[in-house]
């Protein structure tokens, strides 16, 4: 790492107990957060492999991106708190923050929010795409189609050992996936699609080609874009989470910048990671009812029984997730302006929230309402499909997700991944021609 700071003591030392042969491995100190053995020369040390299901002790990468502490929930972006950020900031801006390292001037702001402006409309061509797909397609299926096609488009950003050619790629795919996601919506529901306003920051963009029709004025609800804007910030990154290492692994293969983003895309599909805000709806759905919200509570608590509360606790946060509070806040903002309190399903959330930070059970295991929980709402209460609400999450984590891979090409230590396993299959054993078997 950058203060890669070592001495005789600094070592862990383990002792194979077969040949009792003891070996010292090198502590690396990163600027905070755990220390980390590193493991580079295990194998050829010792010839033994570590095994580590799922990484969850194991560091892939060197990164200045974004730090999490779990246990004490906190959430940094380049040494920003989230909270700051979500409270104080454009998306763009946390965008530029992400990609660049630091927070930029008036004059920087003001180049990069008009290259993302500018880039925002999709080749004609891409949009006879969306007809190859089938109506009622799920909109992250369209959109991970649609953002691998881009390298069929745009052939002069695609060498990733260019500068410029990085600089555009990186360009295109923040500034874009606001309109690849807006026409997957409107394709589904049979509206023409709306093409983006230079006029409109990026939130209020989104939000005008989700919702505006040619027949009639479309005016941006400020405290929905504000929303928005937060809900973007919230998502843009979250360290090397499932679909982030996904890109990253992708990467390492020289893979172009587009098709590296559509492998993150349809990691962050799965139910466990971007698709848990769309599964918080549907276990609502399944309640039905404000009264029914009890019953479940208890069944949530039964170990023998399947049902889970879906957008309580976090696995890495182990206190509280530093994204709700900033979320809980937006969401009774939203409903406050909409007045839409008394929707069965948003009453039968509010009640979940009330009984769950009151009941001893969630708050002794730490269970508190986390990101996905408040975002489900706030996407019901706007209108949004609960189809659309990962295709979202997309949206905000394309930022994080290309900061990553810029961060990881341009590491001098980058290796292609190539994880080990442990093989628990048969033995060599020889072929037997089919008749004698």
């Amino acid at each position: 790492m950058t203060n890669d700071k070592k001495s005789p003591s600094d070592t862990f030392t383990i002792i194979d107990n077969a040949t009792g042969k003891s070996f010292d491995l090198p502590v690396i100190h990163g600027t905070t957060g755990p220390r980390v053995v590193d493991i580079r020369k295990f194998y050829a040390d010792t010839g033994c492999f570590t095994y580590d299901p799922g990484f969850t002790s194991t560091g892939s990468c060197e990164s200045k991106v974004t730090f999490i502490d779990g246990d004490k929930g906190i959430l940094l972006h380049r040494g920003y708190p989230i909270e700051q950020l979500a409270e104080n900031s454009s998306f763009l801006e946390v965008a530029y923050l992400l990609l660049f390292g630091n927070l930029p001037d008036q004059a920087q702001m003001k180049q990069f929010d008009h290259d993302i402006t500018y880039h925002s409309m999709l080749n004609e061509q891409i949009l006879r795409f969306y007809s190859g797909f089938r109506r009622d397609a799920h909109p992250m299926a369209i959109s991970c189609g649609i953002v691998g096609a881009l390298s069929a488009f745009y052939h002069d950003s695609l060498d990733f050992t260019d500068d410029f050619q990085r600089i555009v790629a990186e360009t295109r795919l923040i500034a874009k996936m606001p309109t690849i996601v807006a026409n997957a919506y409107k394709y589904s529901i049979g509206q023409p699609f709306t093409y983006p306003r230079n006029d409109l920051d990026y939130a209020a963009n989104f939000l005008q080609m989700m919702f505006s029709v040619p027949c009639e004025t479309y005016t941006v609800n400020p405290v929905l874009a504000r929303a928005m804007n937060r809900i973007l910030i919230l998502h843009a990154d979250h360290e090397q989470n499932a679909s982030t290492s996904t890109v990253r692994l992708a990467g390492s293969s020289g893979a172009n910048p587009f098709a590296c983003i559509a492998a993150g895309i349809a990691s962050l599909w799965g139910p466990s990671h971007g698709g848990a805000n769309e599964a918080v709806l549907n276990m609502l759905m399944q309640i039905g009812s404000k009264d029914r919200v009890p019953e479940f509570v208890e069944r949530a608590k039964d170990k023998d029984d399947p049902f889970r509360l879906m957008g309580f606790g976090h696995r890495v946060y182990k206190n509280f997730d530093p994204r709700a509070k900033i979320m809980e806040k937006t969401c009774h903002e939203v409903l406050d302006d909409l007045g839409i309190h008394n929707e069965p399903l948003l009453q039968i959330a509010m009640e979940l929230e009330r009984i769950a930070l009151q009941d001893d059970y969630f708050i002794e295991k730490k269970l508190y309402p986390n990101v996905d929980f408040y975002s489900g709402i706030i996407f019901r209460a706007m209108g949004i499909p609960t189809s659309m609400f990962t295709a979202l999450f997309a949206l905000a984590r394309t930022t994080g997700w290309v900061a990553q891979w810029l961060e990881m090409i341009t590491d001098p230590e980058m290796k292609i991944g190539r994880p080990r396993q442990l093989y628990t299959g048969a033995t060599q054993r020889d072929y037997v021609p089919i008749g004698k078997r």
